[in-house]
């Protein structure tokens, strides 16, 4: 190996473990100084920042980690299932608020309370034609009415297919159930192939062979 190949090999080694450890670290001081961000709505006088007379990074996601525990803690209680609901009630009778709020807590209860299989499959629909192939989630059943529109046998199912690199984005398709093909990969592993536009696959499970040559 001549010297020019040999410093590229340890220069491209060190740039795939600093990109990724960089990355990673830049994403998470973007989180924590958002999250930091948020305790400017607590009055000025009473901040932790003032309090403790010094800043200490990533207080914001404490706080908001304690918040949402004592709002959910509080909601399960009677009293505070009952103030949820009058809160609601009020929200509803504001036309534009009301909208926006509904629509944001079905999507919440779909992810978080939802035990159906909201983005928990991953599979492999036709997309955007016929013998082309796209990664999706399911998202779940659409309504009788959107059914009975549809009229496919065995029903249709909601699937978000995002888009490679910024999986963020992506476009929601309902598809018949008996075409979509189930895939043993999870959410994580499907995820990292879409960010990485198939450049990382996930690694193939092992073999009935090799699992008995290392148990042996």
């Amino acid at each position: 190996m001549t010297l020019k190949k040999k410093l590229q090999r340890i220069f491209l080694t060190g740039l795939a473990v600093v990109v990724p450890a960089g990355l990673t670290i830049y994403i998470l001081v973007f989180i924590i100084e958002i999250m930091d961000g948020l305790l400017g709505i607590i009055p000025e006088a009473y901040q932790p920042d003032t309090l403790l007379n010094h800043h200490i990074p990533g207080l914001g996601i404490i706080v908001t980690v304690l918040l949402i525990f004592i709002c959910g803690l509080v909601t399960t209680s009677y009293f505070g299932h009952r103030m949820v609901d009058f809160g609601e009630r009020i929200v509803g009778k504001i036309p534009i608020v009301r909208s926006i709020y509904q629509a944001i807590k079905k999507i919440a209860d779909g992810l978080f309370m939802d035990r159906a299989e909201s983005f928990k499959k991953v599979v492999i629909v036709e997309y955007p034609r016929r013998g082309v192939y796209s990664i999706g989630f399911i998202t779940g059943t659409p309504n009788g009415d959107i059914q009975k529109c549809l009229n496919h046998e065995g029903g249709c199912v909601g699937v978000f297919i995002p888009c490679a690199l910024t999986p963020t984005t992506g476009v929601f398709v309902m598809v018949p159930r008996r075409e979509l093909i189930e895939v043993s990969m999870s959410v994580e592993e499907a995820f990292t192939l879409i960010i990485s536009a198939g450049i990382v696959t996930p690694k193939e499970p092992p073999s009935p062979d090799q699992k008995r040559a290392i148990t042996a």
